[in-house]
């Protein structure tokens, strides 16, 4: 059980839901103070707005848990090791909450810090984009889905007429809709603000009725913007194909098959549909355990239950930002080694296929977001990787 203080930081991490692209993708090749830092202010974040739904459903596990053994400790990192305290300084001067190296499936550093245990749920922020766009190439495999070049409307016909109408699901996997959308959630006239105020059109699902009464400022395709309304749409389109609630759908193909240790939760908007593009709920080991999922191809008992090449496919640079990487369905390229899913105030699942190495945080950055940290974080990960390869 959460405390009221464990509730009330969570809440404050889902009432926060801005992304600076520009900042997160230039952070690993340009000095962080050629950029500013797009922050939220640390008193408007304790604040919960009144008028956001803050209702759940569950994503139930089943009877079956994927058990993470230990292993070898990373010695540097160990009691006495030479990196001992660059850990605790880490740990210290990034907000991390939780962290967690999972290698060959076997958990080799693991802390907690700030409240946080190895029980407590923790938002994942922006990191559910990964997980709706893994849900996209699911319900591909199982004939609900035909392809990722599928139109939006024949999935949402509420959505005909709209500057939707050319758009297809691979156009938001890679937020290139062409359709405008507002970030800022700090803006009161932006589109996140604006979502959770804006009356809702008769019958119609709360994000449909909102997306589809925006303009288009670009052809399909054509422009990236970061946009956690098109992964809502994105979770809305899975749910309609699919007949189930993204929480049924993620347990049923995921939670419950694959181990998951704890019942996750996923944040409901005014209409009672999960919001895709973030808000689910779940432990610093079940965000390790999904990145060791999609580390494995997606198999569950020897068989993949993604299409052929999806992770290869979705984790390619679909839109280019700078030398080496990008944006692909959902997940953000760094360099030709690890791919990530993130989300604001420190939220990671780092994944690196070579070493066959997950790495998991949870952090609780005062910032939204912020160069300065991505960049010691990214370098933190690379002094963990290096002494791996000493090995």
């Amino acid at each position: 059980m959460k405390s009221r203080k464990q509730n009330k930081i969570m809440r404050a991490l889902l009432n926060s839901q801005i992304l600076s692209v520009v900042g997160l993708a230039i952070m690993l090749t340009l000095s962080s103070s050629s950029f500013a830092q797009h922050t939220s202010n640390p008193d408007s974040i304790s604040q919960e707005p009144p008028q956001w739904n803050l209702e759940e459903r569950e994503v139930p596990i089943g009877g079956k848990i994927l058990e993470l053994p230990e292993g070898s400790p990373i010695a540097a990192f160990s009691s006495g090791g030479a990196k001992e305290k660059a850990l605790d300084d880490f740990i210290e001067e990034q907000k991390v909450a939780g962290f967690l190296v999972l290698q060959d499936g076997k958990i080799r550093m693991e802390r907690y810090a700030l409240e946080h245990n190895a029980t407590n749920l923790w938002s994942s922020l922006s990191v559910a984009k990964s997980v709706t766009s893994t849900l996209v190439g699911i319900a591909i495999k199982d004939g609900y889905i035909k392809s990722v070049d599928d139109y939006v409307t024949d999935y949402l016909p509420n959505l005909k007429g709209s500057a939707f109408d050319s758009v297809k699901i691979r156009h938001l996997l890679t937020m290139t809709t062409g359709v405008r959308w507002n970030e800022d959630y700090t803006d009161p006239n932006g589109d996140i603000a604006k979502f959770e105020t804006d009356s809702i059109e008769p019958g119609m699902n709360a994000i449909v009725s909102y997306m589809r009464r925006l303009p288009a400022e670009a052809e399909p395709g054509e422009k990236f913007k970061y946009s956690t309304g098109e992964t809502h749409l994105l979770g809305t389109l899975i749910s309609a194909a699919t007949h189930q609630t993204l929480s049924q759908y993620l347990s049923s193909k995921i939670w419950i098959p694959y181990g998951m240790e704890q019942t996750a939760t996923w944040r409901l908007d005014r209409t009672g549909q999960e919001m895709a593009g973030c808000c689910l709920q779940m432990p610093l080991r079940d965000f390790a355990r999904f990145g060791q999922f999609v580390l494995e191809d997606g198999r569950i008992n020897g068989t993949s239950i993604v299409p052929n090449d999806w992770f290869k496919t979705a984790t390619k640079i679909h839109v280019p930002m700078w030398p080496g990487g990008g944006y692909g369905y959902g997940w953000w390229i760094f360099d030709s080694n690890s791919f990530k899913a993130l989300g604001i105030h420190g939220q990671m699942i780092h994944i690196d296929p070579a070493r066959k190495l997950v790495i998991a945080i949870n952090s609780k950055w005062p910032e939204a977001d912020s160069n300065e940290r991505h960049l010691v974080v990214n370098n933190f990960i690379k002094s963990i990787t290096n002494e791996i390869d000493k090995e």
